[in-house]
């Protein structure tokens, strides 16, 4: 129980917890933005279905300015790789003003998503031209206050980039922004730990493979920066990065990856596509979360993972926007779903055995996946957790006549009108009617912004 007073107290009528359905279970929120069991009186009605808010596990903010700016074909075969040259380009345009502004839109189109929760995975540290800036956490603190200003949950990754592949060759003048050393980087990561707060959790992330030489790697992984908290990487995207490390290090990256650190239940490995049988199994049982980012995996033509393999293994996953081509948890889970319909010519793949539902097993298991990375207390609505929840508009056409058994596949699957509602993030309500508290404000410096850029 909460020792604070209720500041809101709720009935709802379908309430996502535990899991599943509860009718007309009531529940309220305290003053810290924690979720408390009694209601007490008169409580207000929420008429319509109750879940919690979708942690969004893996997002380069400044990508969403791009979004559209790649779809044209080069000259030779377009791929991930020559898609990263174009965001290089970009790269170099955004300094921490910028940055923040097309962060706090993407937040709060986030929000208004579904999702109250984002994992930002950040890597421009610097000017361009690779010199720190007078405050060398400005880009992140930048992050910081996009995160506020739209009120959603932040678990902040600053990255650790120092090599421009697995050879080990220098960073190339585009990549001069992201690079840092050891030294450096680890006191970047305290200066911003004094930032954490209820809303702000810093975790660590190492970008690749390719971009941390192994000679350094040991001393990276014992350090006591990484003892607690979360630790992402991106990992196995791309059939090329496997041929590399393959031919560098003699193992393929998710292979190298679990010989040679502790990976566990505070490892988020991001994309993780390209996995051997044996892999994936081991990654199941180390309890490590799998970062599937499917709409952008699809827009850079990654591949696909081996969702029911890893599922059947006991494998946990969570979600992410990545380079923000969709900000949607809903279109996430759909073409994680679909992407495997695709591919095997069967349906209902994510569903494993007979009568479950596919999009109850996705959220679920997002959910899950999704607290579990952003290392936050997030992901249910019980007693000590915070009030994050989404509210589905209960007069939606598409889910007239649904019913516990049909709502969340409804939800998932039955079109494209968004359902959600209201929003609260952390005991506030940041949307509600479909409109976020701030949003033509901060939509206003955002176009002002892309002019600038433009």
């Amino acid at each position: 129980m909460s020792d604070t007073a209720p500041v809101y107290q709720f009935q709802a009528h379908h309430l996502w917890q535990g899991a599943q359905w509860q009718t007309d279970a009531a529940f309220g929120v305290d003053s810290t933005g924690r979720i408390i069991a009694s209601a007490g009186e008169s409580p207000e009605y929420l008429d319509g279905w109750v879940l919690p808010g979708m942690p969004n596990l893996h997002s380069h903010a400044f990508q969403r300015a791009m979004a559209g700016l790649a779809e044209r074909r080069g000259p030779g075969d377009d791929s991930f790789w020559t898609w990263r040259e174009t965001m290089y380009g970009f790269a170099e345009r955004i300094d921490p003003d910028t940055l923040q502004a097309i962060a706090a839109q993407l937040y709060v189109e986030m929000l208004k998503a579904g999702y109250t929760q984002v994992c930002e995975f950040h890597y421009l540290h610097h000017q361009p031209d690779g010199s720190p800036y007078a405050q060398p956490e400005a880009m992140s603190l930048a992050l910081i206050e996009a995160a506020r200003e739209a009120g959603i949950a932040l678990t902040l990754l600053p990255v650790l980039y120092m090599s421009g592949g697995f050879d080990g060759r220098a960073l190339s003048p585009r990549q001069r922004r992201f690079g840092n050393h050891v030294d450096g980087y680890l006191q970047l990561l305290g200066n911003l730990r004094k930032h954490e707060s209820h809303d702000v959790r810093v975790g660590v992330a190492l970008h690749s493979l390719r971009a941390i030489p192994e000679h350094a790697w040991r001393g990276v992984m014992e350090h006591d920066a990484l003892k607690n908290g979360p630790i992402h990487i991106h990992i196995a995207e791309q059939i090329g990065e496997v041929q590399d490390c393959l031919a560098t290090r003699g193992a393929r990256p998710v292979e190298w990856l679990l010989d040679h650190a502790p990976v566990d239940h505070r490892w988020c490995l991001v994309h993780a596509t390209h996995l051997t049988e044996s892999e994936t199994a081991q990654l199941a049982h180390r309890g490590a979360i799998a970062g599937l980012c499917p709409t952008t995996e699809a827009n850079l033509g990654d591949g696909l993972f081996p969702l029911a393999r890893y599922i059947d293994a006991g494998g946990v996953l969570g979600i992410g926007s990545d380079s923000h081509i969709s900000i949607s948890p809903v279109e996430e889970l759909r073409w994680l779903e679909y992407g495997q319909r695709l591919s095997t010519r069967h349906r209902n793949v994510a569903a494993r055995h007979a009568g479950e539902s596919v999009g109850e097993t996705l959220w679920r298991a997002a959910l899950k996946g999704g607290a579990l990375a952003a290392d936050l207390p997030i992901g249910s609505l019980t007693p000590a957790q915070r009030a994050d929840f989404i509210v589905l508009d209960s007069e939606s056409p598409l889910l007239a006549a649904r019913d516990a058994r049909s709502a969340m596949d409804s939800f998932l699957f039955a079109g494209n009108t968004p359902l959600v509602r209201h929003v609260m993030a952390g005991g506030r309500w940041v949307v509600r009617d479909f409109h976020h508290r701030d949003e033509a404000r901060i939509a206003s410096r955002y176009r002002a912004a892309m002019q600038r850029l433009a």
